[in-house]
């Protein structure tokens, strides 16, 4: 007959085995301690690169951003095939464009994409991580070749002159003095629009008709402006800026320098003055200002060196590509200067004779 003490004495003799074996636990499956690895290791590369790219390349943030977000993007690809940045071969950056071909990414930011990469393994060249460039034999992806949007000068003409209009009206605001100086900046200067919100009053130099601009990579360039654009800023200085200026109780010492305030006292912001264009013409934007300018420029006879230092291109081939826009101009100085095309204009006026016909004569 079984007693209750031999059932607690069998209880206690099963409870001790298995405390003398515990069960145990599963291991961390190896893949997932090595993805993890493999994104520390890349996480930290990209902070010394974009460390690189902000101090000693003097990159603005929104361009270290792009470049932080095209790198990540990259990264995550490598680590789908157990990879990292460091030991990224051919096939990699191959089977990444690919991959993005696939994805639907369209060529253009494909081309910016390996770009990116380029310029990130042409450091870890350079700093001697590595000892062979994976992106050495890669083509670029070949994209059409987009012509910036420009407005007609009329256009641009009217946007100006509707601003001026706000801006003289008896009861005018100082918004509306602020606006029309800055639209007459981005159109006479082909500022881009970080370029307009970064300025500060000690930019300007009215009386010698130039403001300086900090470009991409903080480049400075001294750009030339027309009567009608110093009229506004001056205008927008002493009646406008003063009463923007009088709100900015707990702005900082560096945001009231600048030039152009909202209507608490702080820096303009790029979005505002993107509604500030919109607002003027549905059709238009900050850079359609830009690009109008050059293209206005060139069709009216400027030369490419010269707007190319206007606008702060580091290649002129940046620049070539506003004479495909001012096609009326390229017809006026062909006809000019070749010598074929004025000798057929002449033809052409003159009536056309009757054909002479050469006929073999019969022999005698």
């Amino acid at each position: 007959m079984i007693t209750m003490q031999h059932l607690v004495a069998e209880f206690d003799s099963v409870f001790n085995v298995v405390l003398e074996h515990p069960v145990a636990a599963p291991p961390h499956p190896p893949q997932a301690h090595n993805r993890v690895v493999e994104t520390s290791r890349n996480l930290g590369l990209l902070r010394e690169y974009l460390t690189y790219l902000r101090v000693e390349k003097g990159l603005r943030p929104l361009t270290c951003e792009a470049y932080d977000s095209d790198l990540k993007t990259f990264a995550e690809f490598l680590e789908s095939r157990h990879g990292v940045l460091l030991t990224a071969t051919q096939q990699d950056v191959a089977a990444f464009l690919e991959h993005l071909r696939t994805h639907g990414i369209d060529s253009r930011s494909a081309a910016r994409k390996l770009s990116c990469i380029r310029g990130f393994y042409k450091w870890l060249l350079l700093d001697r991580r590595i000892h062979h460039d994976p992106t050495i034999n890669i083509e670029s992806p070949k994209a059409w070749k987009v012509l910036p949007k420009s407005l007609a000068e009329s256009e641009v003409n009217g946007m100006l002159e509707r601003a001026e209009i706000a801006a003289n009206h008896p009861q005018a605001r100082a918004t509306a003095l602020r606006d029309r100086a800055i639209l007459e900046l981005l159109y006479a200067g082909g500022l881009r629009v970080s370029e307009v919100t970064s300025l500060s009053t000690s930019d300007l130099a009215l009386d010698s008709g130039r403001v300086m601009v900090r470009g991409k990579g903080d480049k400075e360039r001294i750009v030339p402006l027309g009567v009608t654009a110093l009229e506004a800023l001056n205008i927008y200085l002493k009646e406008g800026r003063p009463h923007l200026a009088r709100v900015r109780s707990r702005a900082r010492a560096a945001d009231g320098a600048k030039l152009f305030l909202s209507l608490r006292g702080m820096p303009l912001t790029r979005q505002s003055v993107w509604m500030l264009v919109k607002s003027s013409n549905i059709a238009a934007s900050p850079h359609t200002l830009r690009h109008s300018c050059a293209t206005h420029m060139v069709e009216h006879g400027a030369d490419l060196r010269s707007v190319q230092l206007l606008l702060g291109h580091a290649d002129i081939s940046t620049t070539q590509v506003y004479t495909h826009l001012a096609l009326g101009r390229l017809k006026a100085v062909h006809r000019q200067h070749h010598p074929r095309a004025t000798r057929r204009e002449a033809d052409e006026e003159q009536p056309m004779g009757k054909p002479f016909l050469l006929q073999d004569k019969e022999p005698q």
